[in-house]
């Protein structure tokens, strides 16, 4: 709890629980930092592109490290005409990488292939070719198509859910509950909720269930937060309730000042002024 609460704001809560247990296990196997890329990706939290990181860099493994920047750059070298956000089209470059990686020089290849795609070749805009060291032998450059790359599939939609958010209070403190172990924003704090937008009438029945009895019912206000892949549009109400359902933690002020971690999509529900 004090690791997500220091992490608090920072969004991708699961790293912060993946760095402690990475280094609890780190730490049951004598200590030693594991230094090739199928050791690493054991570890929680570490993908295919940190394992790449780590193995080339601190290690001089010829394994890449293939992110956006990565896969823009090898794109627009080889002229690839192929979605570089599908899995496969990343594990092609990915082992292609591997092949022309120098002995010795490992950490250097993956380093400049991410300066590269940061700095000239870069992701918004026009990419600098003017300035770039490698232009000689980039094909897209040769032939004009720089800017029809890299080419990506057709973005989704972010997913749209409604939520009612309850902000119970008794006056001097909040009602928060723990989210499941599994999913979005797992195992982290948050205000009493109920999916879709409910009525005065169905919020009191859901406060009835969990044993909350209103004094006081605000008018409900909206907010939106956005996530990655999903959007959550949610109709807020602020209650006092005559005395704290068992059902839920109480935090008071300081209770959310050091050590609950509050994500931001509930913390924007507190901003109200009908407190």
């Amino acid at each position: 709890e004090h690791v997500l609460k220091l992490w608090e704001g920072l969004g991708y809560y699961s790293r912060a629980r993946n760095l402690q247990k990475t280094a609890q296990v780190i730490a049951e196997q004598n200590g030693v930092f594991p230094s090739n890329f199928d050791d690493l990706r054991k570890l929680p939290g570490i993908g295919d592109y940190t394992a790449g990181a780590i193995a080339s860099i601190c290690f001089d493994r010829p394994t890449p490290a293939v992110d956006g920047n990565v896969l823009r750059v090898v794109a627009r070298l080889t002229e690839l005409m192929l979605p570089i956000d599908e899995p496969k089209v990343k594990q092609t470059v990915f082992t292609a990488l591997e092949q022309i990686y120098p002995h010795g020089r490992c950490g250097d290849m993956t380093q400049a292939l991410m300066e590269l795609g940061a700095t000239v070749c870069v992701p918004n805009g026009a990419p600098h070719c003017v300035d770039c060291p490698v232009s000689a032998i980039c094909r897209a450059n040769q032939k004009g198509t720089v800017g029809s790359l890299p080419m990506k599939s057709a973005k989704k939609a972010r997913t749209v859910e409604e939520k009612t958010v309850f902000c119970l209070t008794d006056g001097e403190a909040i009602a928060v509950q723990k989210r499941e172990a599994k999913g979005l924003l797992a195992g982290m704090w948050q205000l009493p909720e109920a999916e879709g937008f409910l009525g005065e009438k169905d919020a009191r029945k859901m406060l009835e269930a969990w044993g909350a009895e209103p004094l006081v019912f605000s008018v409900p206000y909206h907010r939106k937060h956005i996530f990655t892949h999903r959007e959550w549009h949610m109709q807020c109400y602020v209650v006092r309730v005559a005395s704290r359902s068992s059902v839920f933690t109480w935090a008071d002020q300081t209770m959310l000042r050091e050590s609950i971690a509050l994500p931001t999509a509930f913390r924007i529900c507190l901003e109200s002024d009908l407190q």
